[in-house]
């Protein structure tokens, strides 16, 4: 199988390590790709959200299976055109990519399809923003209602901090944001194979969003990640498939807009019930990194399966036994303005998965973006898998570099509490 994967992140180097491995695909191209991905890959110029510019590198290498790794370029139209072209592509339209590309999109599929998620209201002025904080309170939630990279969510206990981050958004675009209510619980994240009607459900992982250890500071694109979640409840995902994932599909196929790719499951397992936070319409970073070390399944095959509409043909996934931990290492800025152009050693083991890396004229590999680098352990339960990952970050240097010591530590303590 010739493949095209497109992207230049984690997630995508992730991606072309497990598609490199699958003994069915003959040819992989990345497109932009990162230094890490051309150790696995052709790398090949493009402007990853240019829809035509895209179908045409496909149909130029002849693939038979395209993956679109970030979300802009699925908002982009990417999919949509690579389809158009006559080529299988991994990444749902850019109707179907509003589920990421809109919160106020998502909501109104949500409570039409009745998901369970948090109460919501959709603001476009100030005054707005400051009756929906008032109606739910604190902690106060509020949502960029667009792309953001991770980044364009405020959860605070600070009313003027959350007014602010409001006026930010509104600001430059005059667009909106989404305030909502806070779901109390856990945090977990489901991701989910489909073609639009059969859902293939993955591991559910967990990852830390905010800069600091004990989830302190400001939120980030995700510093770490771990799974599988013993401490989950066992019906987990089977109640997910039934009051999210399968009402979502389903809308989603009345408007006209079926869902075919990778769908995130952002969940909080409140008192209530799992509650959706949000949905991506990709596979998530860094939970790729930790998810793709643990499934034994071949990923091309897979992939070309729920492009194909074929998912319910294939046969059950398989993992491996035991649990990964990945730890993220990021700039000095981070998640604020990153300082790039430190140079990085020891980035060259098994393990050490790239996002925001550059070679430099001299040969030397540079931090050229916010989040760098990830070490991904793997281990016979979670303890083994995290002591893997810091020591293998412990061997990777970069100066003013940022990372959290404890990504996964409260699940190995045993003291990650469910609510009931």
């Amino acid at each position: 199988m010739r493949v095209l994967l497109i992207g230049t992140g984690g997630r995508e180097h992730a991606l072309a390590l497990s598609l490199a491995a699958d003994p069915a695909v003959e040819l992989l191209v990345c497109a932009p790709g990162n230094p890490g991905m051309a150790e696995v890959a052709e790398l090949r110029e493009v402007v990853a959200t240019d829809p035509a510019a895209v179908a045409a590198l496909a149909t130029e290498i002849a693939a038979e299976l395209v993956v679109v790794g970030p979300e802009a370029p699925l908002v982009a139209g990417v999919a949509d055109a690579v389809r158009a072209a006559g080529i299988a592509c991994f990444g749902p339209s850019a109707a179907a990519a509003r589920l990421e590309g809109s919160k106020a999109f998502a909501k109104d599929v949500m409570v039409a399809a009745k998901v369970p998620t948090a109460r919501a209201r959709s603001c476009a002025e100030p005054a707005e923003v400051a009756a929906a904080l008032d109606e739910f309170g604190a902690p106060y939630v509020v949502k960029n209602d667009g792309l953001a990279a991770g980044k364009g969510v405020v959860v605070t206990d600070d009313r003027a901090a959350a007014l602010a981050h409001a006026d930010a958004c509104l600001a430059p675009t005059a667009g909106s944001v989404v305030v909502e209510e806070y779901l109390t619980g856990p945090e977990v994240s489901l991701f989910v194979l489909t073609d639009g009607t059969t859902a293939v459900p993955m591991l559910a992982a967990q990852d830390f969003k905010r800069i600091g250890d004990g989830d302190t500071g400001p939120n980030t694109g995700g510093m770490g990640a771990y799974a599988p979640l013993q401490w989950a409840p066992p019906t987990l995902t089977d109640d997910v498939l039934r009051d999210v994932v399968h009402p979502l599909l389903g809308e989603l196929r009345a408007r006209d807009a079926t869902f075919n790719g990778l769908l995130y499951c952002g969940l909080a397992l409140t008192p209530d019930g799992p509650k959706v936070i949000e949905f991506n319409a990709r596979f998530g970073d860094p939970e790729t990194q930790v998810l793709l070390p643990l499934l034994t399944t071949p990923l091309a095959g897979l992939l070309y399966a729920a492009a194909t509409g074929r998912l319910a043909e294939q046969p059950p996934l398989t993992w491996r036994e035991g649990a990964a931990v990945t730890v993220v290492l990021a700039s000095a800025g981070y998640p604020g303005t990153p300082a790039t152009g430190a140079v990085i050693s020891g980035a060259d083991a098994p393990g050490v998965v790239h996002a925001g890396t550059a070679r430099r004229d001299d040969g030397a590999l540079v931090s050229a973006g916010g989040r760098v680098l990830c070490t991904t352990g793997t281990g016979e339960d979670l303890a083994a898998a995290r002591a893997a990952a810091y020591r293998l970050a412990e061997s990777v240097t970069m100066p003013g570099g940022q990372r959290r010591s404890d990504i996964a530590l409260a699940a190995v303590q045993g003291t990650v509490t469910v609510p009931h």
